[in-house]
């Protein structure tokens, strides 16, 4: 017998509230309404169900909105209320979801508490699935390798034409980083932010 699937879970905010710690963060994105518009936005505070951003346009309650978070991705929800500068929004996600959000979460409130330095220098790794897309920054867009990574940086293999100049900054996954050196066959880039040592994978190959 087939299973049914598990589909994701918007809870009203008040709600939302009672099972979730908002955290304070500083977090860019973007996000789009549901006429596919798109704005910039900070988000400020978070828990794995719902979230507050400041944005230039805030939206109708109730109305979807897809919001894609430095470090976060994809996520989906609906406006729960309005406010001056931005609105706040439910998440709807499957607990496994939920769940990851929730490392995540603890793991950039424990950052900014113990003010751990972003330059750390971390062991490098190579990823099981070495390919990735980098954008560059006259926006194009291309497939290329991921040499080894690590928390702070990764080395990234790519044709020499398409070798960006020193100090510009570029995308990997979903992950943004400014180059810092030249290699024989591509080159190596400074993570923007420190990222979590159980989703850099994940944010620097995954789609």
């Amino acid at each position: 017998m087939a299973l049914p699937l598990t589909k994701p879970v918007i809870l009203p905010l008040a709600e939302e509230r009672r099972r979730h710690q908002r955290v304070k963060v500083n977090l860019l994105g973007r996000y789009m309404l549901a006429d596919r518009r798109e704005f910039p936005c900070q988000i400020v505070d978070m828990s794995p169900g719902g979230m507050a951003l400041i944005a230039p346009i805030a939206g109708q309650p109730g109305e979807r909105v897809i919001a894609y978070v430095d470090h976060l991705g994809r996520l989906e929800g609906k406006i729960a209320r309005v406010m001056e500068n931005g609105f706040a929004m439910t998440i709807g996600a499957t607990l496994r979801k939920r769940d990851k959000l929730a490392a995540q979460l603890t793991w950039l409130a424990n950052r900014q508490i113990l003010n751990l330095p972003e330059d750390r220098r971390h062991d490098r790794f190579a990823p099981r699935n070495a390919m990735a897309r980098l954008v560059l920054p006259n926006g194009t867009n291309v497939a290329c390798r991921v040499i080894d990574l690590s928390q702070s940086g990764a080395a990234i293999g790519i044709a020499s034409d398409l070798r960006p100049p020193v100090g510009v900054v570029v995308t990997v996954g979903k992950t943004q980083g400014r180059v810092v050196r030249h290699i024989e066959d591509g080159f190596a880039i400074e993570f923007m932010r420190l990222q979590h040592p159980d989703f850099v994978e994940d944010n620097v190959t995954g789609e």
